[in-house]
């Protein structure tokens, strides 16, 4: 499905023959960088109005992962399979070089690029906001400052049901299907203030609502596979991210209580070299606003901030 202002899917075959759909927005001939959608999410998720794009030189690259939106799905995917998707979209574009910002759940499947082999070499930087850390890591509570909603969403503090949390799962997407508006709505009765705050513009409320629909249009299974992916091995080492190489920035909202702080803290440890920046008095939803900025690091350009420069909004009156 095709949203005003952007110019519809096109479709990259991975080597498995499976199908991925991805959308091109912003300066033909700027450099490119792929972003990874949250959890649920699809490449329809918010970005930058094209016009922006063009004045920072980006060609920005949106990709449905498996099984949302219209990318068929690969069931028991990993984290680290995501590097499949982008190598099979960059080959077919003819990218031999490109950066990656991963959000939310993204994040993972972004750093899982800059750790492949087949891709070392082509990433030259990697940006993830709000990121989650893997479920298994050391000395990390990974409940610790989560609400609730989102600790029953990965199955669960003591014992990970993985049978409860699917089904729960496939009601929350069956909601989505009747209204598009309902998850977030659901969402924001746990949403800390800093996060009501973020989202305030109902502009920005109806692209949230718009990402969701468009992600379980053909069901739930994306959404059940990306938190299946997050709470086993991801299947690749951080340690192997070779930031001399590939330099990576880790953005988190200090007050986020979808993907705590703690993650991003833990990340920046494990990543030799990675810088880190948490923000005082931000949240979750407010790496939507941090993206223009991040993608002038990632392109070493300029960027603004405002949240009208997001595609589907409007300027402020």
């Amino acid at each position: 499905m095709t949203r005003d202002g952007e110019p519809g899917a096109g479709f990259a075959q991975r080597a498995d023959n499976r199908r991925v759909a991805y959308e091109v927005t912003g300066a033909p001939d700027g450099f490119p960088v792929f972003l990874m959608h949250g959890t649920p999410g699809s490449r329809r998720g918010p970005k930058p109005r094209s016009i922006v794009l063009y004045r920072m030189g980006v060609r920005l690259i949106a990709y449905d992962r498996p099984g949302y939106g219209d990318s068929e799905r690969r069931e028991g995917r990993d984290v680290a399979d995501a590097a499949r998707d982008v190598e099979a979209i960059a080959d077919q574009l003819n990218l031999t070089r490109f950066a990656i910002a991963g959000r939310s759940g993204g994040g993972p499947h972004a750093l899982a690029c800059a750790a492949d082999g087949a891709l070392r070499g082509r990433v030259a930087r990697v940006a993830v906001l709000v990121s989650f850390a893997p479920a298994d890591a050391a000395r990390l509570d990974w409940f610790a400052g989560m609400n609730g909603d989102n600790v029953r969403g990965f199955g669960g503090r003591e014992d990970h049901d993985t049978a409860t949390m699917i089904a729960q799962i496939r009601r929350r997407a069956a909601r989505v299907a009747e209204d598009p508006r309902f998850l977030l709505e659901e969402l924001m009765v746990q949403m800390s203030a800093a996060d009501r705050r973020a989202i305030n513009d109902a502009a920005l409320r109806r692209l949230i609502a718009d990402t969701y629909e468009e992600a379980l249009r053909a069901g739930p299974y994306g959404w059940i596979d990306d938190v299946l992916a997050l709470r086993r091995s991801w299947k690749f080492d951080l340690g192997a991210i070779d930031t001399a190489r590939t330099p990576v920035r880790l953005w988190h909202g200090a007050e986020d209580t979808f993907a705590p702080v703690g993650h991003a803290r833990w990340l920046a440890g494990q990543i030799p070299g990675a810088e880190i920046e948490v923000q005082p008095g931000a949240a979750h939803f407010d790496a939507v606003e941090e993206l223009p900025r991040v993608l002038g690091w990632l392109t070493e350009a300029g960027a603004a901030t405002a949240r009208d420069l997001l595609i589907g909004t409007r300027p402020a009156q």
